[in-house]
């Protein structure tokens, strides 16, 4: 049985969409093919890209360096990938 104390609820809007759209053409893999990965990286070109898009997309007005503030409340790995957290 579930605890309703273990539970979070995040809201990502329509950027669920457009992750699923971005991971449906793949767009991550073809970057980090195009650019390649380095094993120091931790995340990915592609993932960069793909939390840029979504940062674009959803914070308009902002500048960039408020990209973390954006991330802060999104549920960022089912987002963007497995294991990437802000």
């Amino acid at each position: 049985m579930f605890n309703h104390q273990e539970i979070e609820i995040q809201n990502i809007d329509h950027l669920g969409i457009i992750a699923g759209i971005i991971d449906a053409i793949g767009l991550v893999d073809i970057i980090n093919e195009l650019v390649g990965e380095d094993a120091q990286e931790k995340i990915s070109p592609g993932h960069v890209v793909k939390a840029m898009i979504l940062n674009g997309l959803g914070f308009v007005s902002s500048p960039l360096y408020m990209f973390p503030e954006f991330f802060k409340d999104k549920p960022c790995e089912h987002l963007i990938g497995e294991g990437v957290k802000f």
